[in-house]
């Protein structure tokens, strides 16, 4: 049976410690990981609900137009008339709608491209000072 006191963070402190290295590095990345997902998790989640935002509007305004063309009609032939309208609208309506959802998308995308960006230049930053770092050491020794 297990033991169900095992703390698995102080069992890592301990195994790095055993080692005798700093793990500032290792906790570094971590941390930056973190923030990064983090980051990329706001931009994901706000594209999603700006397409549930965009898919409630939608489908409103179809139950909408299904409402007001939920009528008995005298003719027969009408009811041809007011399916053929419904679908009509939906197809005019259709290029716009997707439209709105290419622009949540693009705008994500953009974001997540700037993320992207920031993320690779602080990288280089951070790898120019650790180099800076190893070579003043290599020479100092």
């Amino acid at each position: 049976m297990a033991n169900q006191d095992f703390d698995f963070a102080k069992a890592t402190e301990e195994f790095f410690a055993a080692f005798k290295m700093d793990t500032k590095m290792f906790d570094d990345a971590t941390k930056n990981a973190a923030e990064f997902n983090v980051k990329m998790g706001k931009i994901a989640l706000a594209a999603a609900k700006r397409n549930a935002e965009l898919t409630n509007a939608w489908t409103a305004e179809t139950l909408k137009t299904v409402e007001s063309a939920n009528k008995v009609q005298k003719d027969p032939s009408a009811y041809t008339t007011v399916a053929s309208d419904f679908a009509s609208a939906q197809a005019q309506s259709l290029p716009e709608k997707l439209a709105a959802y290419a622009e949540v998308a693009k705008a994500a995308q953009l974001e997540a491209v700037e993320l992207f960006v920031a993320a690779g230049k602080d990288m280089q930053a951070e790898v120019a000072a650790a180099t800076k770092d190893v070579t003043a050491k290599a020479k100092a020794a």
